[in-house]
């Protein structure tokens, strides 16, 4: 086994609610079940040393009382389990609103930035949270974008940059989290543009999911940003690896949360997630990932030196079923994965 002791290894909350709790769909997986999961996880003698949370009913209330917020310190640290990054809920059937609205969607954005940063400034100050970012997405799908890509790129950059400045007043910072479905950050090239037009690098980054970055390679929702061949063999490791570079290269400077995922190279459509990643249990075999080498391309910069920059890695993987959520199995090999990833890539401090 390997002496790294960075970065943490987390666990994610919210695949207990994305895609359930519907008329049409399974049944939410509470919060206190996800604790338990993630605290009984164990290979080998080592454990999750955190949870990363959806600040969302049922799971966690954006409105939250002080006294709320110590409550659940005090069940997370029972499982001697530490809060790492979360996650504002910005969408509209979450109480947000559209990135790119200048009207009533960017007053609900940016209200829930502003409970959501006080929630983990909360939780820093009360000693649960030694590391994380605020996670947001522009809430805005790739049709309504495409609308007017230019105006609505500015709308959205207008709207990152007054939320940037909600985090700088609590001490945090955001995230903008690479997925396919949102308009502005459905393709690698409009996500770097995003962020060179906030402009605000100490204050908003990006957060790369292997799963979701893995389908900027492909195309989807944005052909012409398209980096691997129309058609190429997934045989062609050198060929992957070359788009995998080029892709690192150009969004790794901006990366501070990180995400060890699956992913089987399709694409679903889900309520407002339009034409998202899939993904997939770290063992699928129809996976296209090899999860702890291309996590390199990530945590290592072009001289292949670890970078340091992400303090946690966080496991990432929304709609299994529930039969294998809650099968104990499922985590030991989640995790089994994420340590993996952390011996070749972590460091000793």
């Amino acid at each position: 086994m390997s002496a790294n002791q960075f970065p943490k290894l987390h666990n994610a909350a919210w695949p207990g609610v994305v895609g359930k709790g519907g008329p049409d769909s399974e049944p939410f997986i509470d919060l206190d079940a996800m604790i338990d999961l993630t605290a009984g996880a164990e290979v080998n003698g080592t454990r999750f040393d955190g949870i990363d949370l959806f600040l969302s009913d049922p799971h966690v209330s954006i409105d939250s009382s002080d006294e709320d917020l110590k409550k659940l310190a005090e069940k997370v640290q029972k499982k001697n389990l530490t809060i790492g990054s979360v996650v504002a809920p910005v969408w509209p059937p979450t109480g947000g609103g559209a990135a790119l609205d200048e009207g009533e969607g960017r007053a609900r954005f940016l209200e829930q930035v502003r409970k959501a940063c006080r929630i983990a400034q909360f939780l820093r100050k009360i000693g649960i949270r030694p590391t994380g970012i605020v996670r947001i997405d522009s809430a805005s799908g790739v049709a309504d974008w495409a609308a007017d890509p230019d105006g609505n790129q500015r709308r959205i950059a207008e709207t990152f940059r007054q939320a940037c400045a909600i985090a700088e007043d609590s001490g945090e910072q955001l995230a903008a989290e690479g997925e396919i479905c949102w308009g502005g950050m459905h393709s690698w090239r409009r996500m770097v543009e995003l962020l060179e037009m906030v402009g605000r690098p100490q204050t908003l980054g990006f957060q790369a999911d292997m799963a979701h970055t893995f389908l900027y390679l492909l195309g989807y929702n944005a052909p012409e940003d398209r980096i691997l061949p129309e058609q190429f063999d997934w045989k062609d490791h050198d060929c992957i690896d070359e788009g995998l570079k080029k892709l690192t290269a150009a969004l790794r400077p901006w990366t501070i949360d990180f995400h060890v995922a699956q992913n089987d190279a399709t694409v679903f459509g889900s309520g407002s997630h339009d034409r998202t990643g899939r993904h997939c249990p770290p063992k699928d075999p129809n996976g296209k990932l090899d999860i702890p080498r291309h996590a390199g391309f990530w945590l290592r910069d072009e001289n292949g030196q670890i970078t340091r920059k992400v303090r946690h890695l966080c496991w990432d993987g929304c709609m299994f079923p529930n039969a294998v959520m809650k099968n104990p199995q499922t985590w030991n090999d989640i995790l089994a994965a994420m340590i993996a990833v952390r011996d070749a890539h972590g460091w000793v401090e």
